[in-house]
């Protein structure tokens, strides 16, 4: 497939013109955070937005209602939130939130910085897409489903799996050579691309990419779906000490919220469902945050009903919408009337959809539709 236009996607230094301001998309590779960004990011999105923080669906942060892109930035540059003008919109990198803690064949964060740098080290490579994503699995099969463009899988303590276009291609890998493979693999989807923002779009894409690796399949492929639901509540790490998995009720985290996570003073993980991982806690930190933080409305129930629902952004941050989305969708749940797993959207482009198996909730001119799979 050849687009006719460039890839728009947003960033801190090309904001989107949403309908209810500018819409700010911030880089968060590996959906790790730390203390004092999360504070800088709660007093940006309180000072220059609508008082809220957006988690995304590849683990990345959004600001709506920006009012000062400038300051944005500086604020984003001196909380190491934007370590490249040139390259910012390509640090699209997803990573296993409970690797190295909860299970799992081999810890992929380390793998992490070494890619994003790898990323940021090279001038061409600005030149992806910003769509393009690389994911970074460790074997429980959490990541590999949402499809990516370019990414590894864990198959033992020492070796990937090559993943392209969400596919295993039956390359296996030393992890020793992780990263570099992935970065060439980038260098042969540009080769390849001719304007196309996904590698998935790429007419024999995957074997082109594969021909420019030089590289051969030697396994039989393995088969990826879309995790159903995030990690969510108490998850005791193998060290003895104690993650928390919290839902964000549609992914929207109030700014005040987010002063209360960081004065944790522990690094946290955005995850591709947008929720959050709260990781090494003794346990009485953990119950203390528990008890603090669920009554402001984070969500440590994994049966709670604002898990089964994600929503677009709807009125009035989208002009396509024809309702408040997130409005019809909160009244929903708190009647009582969700039970499934439900995407509901202001029009038919359902912007925002997870993959897996979703029922949508479609708005028209009259009034909802309902298309259960």
């Amino acid at each position: 497939m050849t687009r006719e236009v460039p890839d728009s996607c947003p960033g801190v230094l090309r904001l989107h013109q949403a309908a209810d301001g500018p819409l700010a998309r911030i880089r968060v590779p590996g959906g790790r955070v730390e203390p004092a960004q999360l504070q800088a990011l709660a007093e940006a999105a309180t000072e220059l937005g609508d008082g809220n923080i957006e988690l995304t669906s590849r683990g990345n942060l959004q600001l709506r209602q920006v009012r000062d892109a400038g300051e944005l930035t500086r604020r984003l540059e001196a909380a190491g939130l934007l370590p490249s003008h040139s390259h910012e919109r390509v640090r699209n990198i997803v990573a296993s939130p409970l690797a190295g803690r909860v299970g799992g064949l081999l810890d992929v964060h380390p793998l992490v910085p070494l890619l994003d740098n790898g990323l940021q080290g090279v001038a061409r490579l600005a030149e992806l897409p910003g769509r393009v994503l690389f994911t970074l699995d460790d074997g429980r099969g959490d990541i590999s489903g949402l499809g990516g463009d370019i990414g590894v899988h864990a198959v033992g303590a020492d070796e990937f799996a090559l993943v392209l276009a969400g596919g295993d291609s039956g390359i296996r890998i030393s992890a020793a050579d992780a990263v570099d493979i992935m970065l060439a693999a980038a260098h042969g989807f540009l080769d390849l691309s001719a304007g196309a923002w996904r590698l998935r779009e790429v007419a024999n894409g995957v074997a082109g990419v594969i021909d420019h690796l030089g590289l051969s399949p030697s396994a039989e492929p393995l088969a990826f779906a879309a995790a159903q639901a995030p990690p969510i509540g108490w998850l005791a790490q193998d060290d003895g000490l104690v993650s928390l998995g919290a839902g964000v009720r549609l992914g929207s985290l109030p700014a005040r919220l987010a002063e209360f996570l960081a004065a944790i003073e522990r690094s946290l993980f955005v995850t591709p469902w947008r929720s959050l991982v709260i990781p090494d806690l003794a346990e009485g930190v953990a119950e203390q945050v528990v008890r603090v933080l669920a009554p402001m409305g984070l969500i440590f129930d994994a049966n709670s009903p604002w898990l089964l629902v994600s929503a677009c952004a709807g009125q009035p941050g989208c002009a396509k919408s024809l309702t408040d989305v997130r409005a019809d969708v909160a009244a929903a749940v708190e009647s009582g009337r969700v039970t499934e797993r439900e995407h509901w959207s202001g029009c038919a482009r359902h912007c925002g959809r997870p993959r897996g198996q979703v029922t949508d909730v479609t708005a028209t001119t009259d009034g909802y539709r309902v298309d259960r799979l």
